[in-house]
Formats: structure tokens, C-alpha cells, sequence
């Protein structure tokens, strides 16, 4: 809707670093309430970062490989440098880099993954409403009372958002979902609970979230698996199983009869 906050400063750039910063100094808080090293912490938040945008992009150029397979002269035009990305593949990524760095600095991993869940769901909320801002990720044509009609040319010429066209706001969906997914952690991390149990709890409620908004979505990337659903659904339901995984790792032994 608003692209630009000023001609040298682009909405979804200014959320984005809101977001990153918001999550940095809630995980910061979430790990001294927990009795870990904030420092540490901290870098480890930096460094998740750092690999989330690398992977973003990595996975962008992955599911849309033939695309820049016929164009290679795209890969580092400003349009594509402008991109966010793929967001699972960011995650990935910084799943990938937090396991390698607590290894390395002896943070325990199931209460580290804790508390960076809540502050990862409230990032990532922030950041969809920059993506509302900029117009990308947009929804299929849609003539419900909250559809929304994207008008500004600089979306239009920034992200290619169709303009004039009434569509579901998913950026909208997606960004309330964490909200509400943020709230429900940051409840539960406040409560007794297992290690594990809370990184759990945010695999299987956020991809449930993303599978569904997939189908409001409109998909100009290519589908790497093929087949009904779409490669951020597919990746959603590994997530799904994962999450079920940690949660299951975590239940409650039954005593010896």
C-alpha cells in the first residue's frame, strides 16, 4: 500500500530492520529470564540472520531455477537484490547455523531454540506487513469485504503486484497468524515446560498457518516437487511433521510398571 516511507527509504526495508531488531531484543530478554548468556544469544540472533537472507535468496533462485537458469544476468539485478526471498529457505538456513553455533559455543539447544520461537514468530509477523507495504506476496483475485486493491505504481514497478485488482490481503493473513501464534508462546514460555517443547509448538502451528495461506497465494515462482501443492507446502508439512517430532521427543516417560 505504501511502498516507500520516503523516496530513499523503502517500506519493507524499514519493517524488515524493525523486525530483526524487535526479535533480536526479545530473545536477548526471553534467554536472561531462562539463566543463558545474552551475549551469546545475541550473536547467535546475528548470525541466524545473516544466514536467513543468504538462504531466503538460495531458495528463491532454487524453486524458480529455470527462470534464472534462461536469465542468468538476473541473478544480481536490483530487482532480485530488492527481493526478500523465500522465507523457508531463510529458515532453514538459520536452523542450520543455530545448530552449528551452539554446538560450538555449548549452548543448550532445546532452551536456546525456546526462546528464540516467540521472538521469531513476532519478527516474522512484523516483516509480512512490510511485505503488505511493498505489495508482494500477493493473494489470488478475491471479492470478499476485506479484499484489498494494491494502486501505487512504484508497488506495481518494485514487486509487479497487479494493480487495480481486488485480492486476499495473505501478507495480512500470514502477519495476524504469527501475532497469534506469538502470543501463544510467549504464554507458554512463561509457564512450566519441557525443553523443546515451545521450537515444537512454533514448527507445527506456523506451518499449519503457511499451508493454509498457500492457497489464497498466487505461486509466479516454479514448483520444484510438483504435483497438488506448491513447494512452500510441501516444505510446511515437513516442518509440520518436525515440530511433532520435538514435541514428541519431549513427552512425559511413562513410569516402569
Amino acid at each position: 500500500m505504501y511502498p516507500e516511507l520516503f523516496h530513499f527509504l523503502p517500506t519493507y526495508g524499514a519493517l524488515v530492520a524493525a523486525a530483526f531488531l524487535t526479535a533480536l531484543w526479545l530473545a536477548g530478554r526471553l534467554a536472561r529470564e531462562a539463566g543463558l548468556n545474552a551475549d551469546t544469544v545475541t550473536n547467535l540472533g546475528i548470525y541466524c540472520a545473516l544466514a536467513a537472507i543468504g538462504g531466503a535468496k538460495a531458495m528463491m533462485f532454487l524453486v524458480d531455477f529455470r527462470y534464472y537458469a534462461g536469465h542468468p544476468g538476473e541473478i544480481l539485478s536490483l530487482s532480485t537484490l530488492r527481493a526478500g526471498g523465500v522465507f523457508y529457505g531463510g529458515l532453514i538456513a538459520a536452523l542450520a547455523v543455530a545448530i552449528w553455533y551452539m554446538r560450538k559455543t555449548r549452548l543448550p539447544g532445546w532452551k536456546t531454540a525456546d526462546v528464540f520461537a516467540p521472538a521469531i514468530a513476532l519478527g516474522h509477523g512484523i516483516g509480512r506487513l512490510g511485505c503488505f507495504s511493498a505489495g508482494c506476496c500477493w493473494g489470488v483475485e478475491c471479492h470478499r469485504p476485506w479484499a484489498v486493491t494494491f494502486t501505487s505504481p512504484v508497488a506495481h514497478e518494485l514487486v509487479g503486484v497487479p494493480l487495480n485488482l481486488p485480492v486476499h490481503p495473505t501478507q495480512l493473513y500470514e502477519a495476524f497468524a504469527e501475532f497469534a501464534i506469538f502470543g501463544f508462546l510467549y504464554w507458554r514460555i512463561h509457564r512450566a515446560h519441557s525443553g523443546g517443547s515451545i521450537i515444537g509448538a512454533y514448527l507445527m502451528l506456523y506451518s499449519t498457518a503457511r499451508f493454509t495461506v498457500e492457497f489464497f497465494r498466487v505461486h509466479e515462482q516454479g514448483n520444484v516437487l510438483g504435483g497438488a501443492f506448491d513447494t512452500s507446502q510441501y516444505i510446511s508439512a515437513g516442518l509440520f511433521l518436525l515440530g511433532a517430532a520435538c514435541l514428541w521427543r519431549q513427552r512425559p516417560s511413562r513410569p516402569a510398571p
